[in-house]
């Protein structure tokens, strides 16, 4: 047994149906047509500006990133210089309470580079690998100054004896009415001393900072 369901979808009314929407679709202006053309062709591109926007502000956030790292090893290096500066001044007053307390000019464990001993100085003791006489390197002991954590390890120093030479008469007036820094009266003449610090040695000083600094210190 079979039915003809036919009469229920009547072909006419599917026909106007058709030719309803093709009405619609003539009676749009051209512009209207365009922009839903337009929209139809525009699928995804939300998508894409997006990722483009995800990736520029990826890369803003990795160079600040970037930039708050470098300026925090900046920090570091310029800290630890100013650690191992104090620490290095701590060695040259300890190395200026030995020459004042030193007997004789030239003692032992201070190099000679008088004019009348011949020898050869540079001007850093510690860059010279062929020293004569050999160069006494003092390590200041903790009892003196404890450089503690903060540094590689113990400052140290040389001592060398430069000789003895005319007090310098600067062109200044002191309170006495004496030209010069010797008391008033005749010509004074004083020993003079180079003395060379740094901040630590540099074989355990690895890649902290490294600081060296040079005095000339009388001693009348």
């Amino acid at each position: 047994m079979s039915f003809d369901f036919s009469f229920y979808f009547p072909r006419s009314l599917t026909r106007e149906r058709s030719i309803a929407g093709d009405e619609r679709k003539s009676s749009e202006s051209p512009g209207v047509q365009r922009q839903r053309a337009l929209a139809h062709g525009q699928r995804g591109v939300a998508l894409v500006v997006a990722l483009v926007l995800l990736l520029l502000v990826t890369m803003v956030g990795l160079a600040a990133v970037r930039g708050t790292i470098m300026q925090q090893k900046m920090s570091g290096n310029f800290y630890d210089r100013q650690i191992a500066f104090q620490s290095t001044e701590a060695a040259l007053r300890q190395a200026e309470v030995a020459v004042q307390a030193a007997t004789g000019a030239a003692p032992s464990g201070f190099r000679d580079c008088s004019p009348t001993s011949g020898n050869h100085c540079l001007a850093d003791p510690f860059a010279d690998t062929n020293p004569t006489p050999a160069i006494t390197i003092t390590t200041v002991l903790s009892t003196a100054y404890d450089a503690g954590n903060l540094v590689a390890g113990q400052p140290q120093y040389v001592v060398e004896y430069m000789g003895n030479f005319l007090i310098p008469s600067p062109n200044v007036k002191q309170l006495s009415n004496c030209s010069g820094y010797a008391p008033c009266g005749s010509t004074h003449y004083a020993d003079f001393y180079r003395i060379t610090a740094r901040s630590g040695d540099p074989k355990t000083a690895q890649n902290r900072a490294s600081v060296t600094l040079q005095s000339t210190y009388k001693r009348s």
